[in-house]
């Protein structure tokens, strides 16, 4: 059994005024096999904790760690962790003109392995994984993400998940800008890769409407870079009912001076 483990994370980030402290101390741990939901307002450290955790250089760790089963993966390179077993779906996926998604996806994978994958089974297996998010094979010769929807951007993330099969995936509201039948084919896609038992999934949104599709073992409260609560599935349907007002106002009277 895989853990991803984070201890008193603290991230900050570089602005015009200086340094200012996103995550203040976050603590939690994905083991295989799980489902972590982390929901909150706009501005809690969603994101952040999931560029952090990936490697991205716009974040600085200033204490805390970040370990998968036991090895420090802050020291590790971005792609190091890849090769390790994180991957990260982002919310705004980039785009990379010229690079054409069958070459991106082969690159990843050899990169990954260490070795790349026979051409002709990897051909079927790309073509499959896309026939499983609803895209034509023509779509893999298009530039990756490079006039894509949004839906299609999203469903691209998937593909991609579902091929390189990593111990865990973190992924950074998936579920924004997607229509109902998108949502439903990105959910499919998360499921069956949590469904093979051995994998985690830390699930980052702001809303329940994909957790009616995708259904969590766990779901974190984030709020001013902490995790101001937690609990099972219910805990969702509360916030749907109440929303995050009680948590700001918690964490607003927890700053304030007396």
């Amino acid at each position: 059994m895989a853990t991803l483990e984070i201890k008193d994370l603290h991230v900050s980030v570089n602005t015009e005024e200086g340094a200012k402290e996103i995550l203040r101390g976050v603590d939690l741990t994905i083991k295989s096999g799980e489902v972590h939901a982390i929901m909150g307002p706009n501005g809690s450290g969603k994101s952040t904790l999931a560029y952090s955790i990936a490697g991205h250089p716009k974040y600085t760790i200033t204490q805390g760690s970040v370990t998968l089963d036991g090895v420090d993966i802050l020291s590790m390179t971005v792609d190091e962790r890849a090769r390790a077993g994180l991957f990260l779906a982002m919310q705004y996926p980039v785009e990379v003109p010229g690079v054409s998604v069958a070459n991106f996806l082969r690159t990843a994978k050899t990169a990954i392995d260490g070795q790349a994958p026979k051409l002709r089974t990897w051909v079927k297996d790309v073509n499959e994984a896309l026939e499983r998010v609803t895209l034509d094979k023509e779509f893999a010769q298009r530039s990756v993400n490079e006039g894509f929807s949004g839906g299609e951007k999203k469903r691209h993330e998937i593909a991609q998940l579902e091929l390189l099969n990593p111990k865990f995936a973190v992924l950074d509201e998936t579920d924004s800008g997607l229509d109902i039948d998108a949502l439903r084919v990105v959910s499919e896609g998360v499921n069956r890769f949590s469904a093979q038992g051995d994998r985690g999934v830390l699930l980052i949104t702001h809303y329940t409407r994909i957790l009616r599709y995708i259904k969590p073992d766990y779901v974190h409260v984030f709020v001013a870079g902490r995790v101001a609560d937690q609990g099972g599935p219910e805990l969702a349907d509360e916030l749907e009912a109440n929303g995050y007002d009680k948590y700001v106002k918690a964490a607003a009277e927890a700053v304030t001076p007396a």
